[in-house]
């Protein structure tokens, strides 16, 4: 492999590992403050691509006001998510949230398929996206090029909110210690609402970047994407910022790579991150930047 193929390979594993990440933070928000896996989180990711369509197809938008509208929604719809599904459990055994967070999943894909119907759709690229740009010899596709940049920028924004704010303070202190925080006067309620609309955001970015890079849609897109991110929270130590976006980069980039060394493997691509799943469950199951909790009750 030269030293061209090498870097725009690399490009490739760092683009899709920052979608991962964003996907991978979601999660990890939500199962820090409440230590439930949202299973609805991956379709969230899903409606945010429809909805940034429909915005740039129907209501003819510019593209970027379209993925604004598209992010505020998911926001909407993770909020609404929670206090339909999950907030009337929140007393209720630990099984009963697992089985609901598995039933809203099912609901959101099979209402998509209802309304929208299976068959893919063209997503639409903006000019950026479609740029050619050199890099040191190596060509990279304006998506390679955009997509980590936005990515991380959205990621230093999550970081500004959860470490430089009252409300990322609130959430820190909910994830330690829910009824402390609560005693202490913290509208916990709110807290995770907020986490929620956090989480879910990211998950909308995410798809609609996904759907830059790989332009077509359905119903059902989410479900890969899905569990590779929550494959990254764990590697990065699930309940952890940090650890989730490295995950995700180390998820995204071992893909292409494995790929790029053994194209005649490129069959197998789904199976190796789930391989460095039950790898990291082996020999270190809090992940990289995991540590020892008690279990939530």
């Amino acid at each position: 492999m030269t030293g061209t193929v090498f870097l725009q390979q690399l490009m490739n594993g760092v683009s899709l590992g920052s979608l991962y990440a964003l996907l991978a933070i979601g999660y990890t928000l939500v199962y820090g403050i409440l230590g439930l896996i949202n299973f609805a989180h991956s379709d969230v990711f899903m409606l945010g691509t429809y909805f940034a369509f429909f915005m740039m197809v129907i209501f003819m938008l510019p593209w970027w006001l379209s993925i604004i509208i598209g992010v505020a929604l998911c926001a909407l719809v993770g909020v609404s998510i929670e206090r339909v599904a999950y907030r009337p459990l929140r007393n209720a055994p630990r099984i009963s949230a697992l089985i609901t967070a598995v039933g809203v999943s099912f609901f959101i894909e099979n209402l998509g398929l209802v309304t929208v119907g299976a068959r893919p759709k063209g997503f639409p690229r903006p000019p950026l996206m479609k740029n050619i740009y050199m890099l040191a010899g190596a060509r990279i596709q304006g998506v390679t090029f955009w997509v980590p940049l936005i990515s991380v920028a959205i990621l230093i924004l999550l970081f500004y909110i959860v470490y430089k704010t009252k409300m990322g303070m609130a959430m820190r202190a909910v994830a330690k210690d829910l009824e402390t925080t609560r005693l202490m006067g913290v509208n916990v309620d709110k807290v995770i609402m907020y986490t929620f609309a956090l989480g879910s955001a990211l998950a909308g970015a995410g798809g609609i970047m996904w759907a830059f890079k790989y332009p077509q849609i359905n119903p059902l897109m989410g479900v890969f994407p899905g569990w590779k991110a929550f494959t990254a929270a764990v590697v990065g130590g699930i309940g952890n910022v940090v650890g989730a976006m490295m995950g995700g980069f180390i998820i995204g980039i071992s893909e292409i790579m494995i790929v790029a060394f053994f194209p005649h493997l490129s069959g197998y691509r789904d199976a190796f991150v789930f391989t460095i799943l039950i790898i990291f469950l082996l020999v270190k199951p809090g992940g990289i930047m995991g540590e020892a909790q008690r279990e939530k009750v």
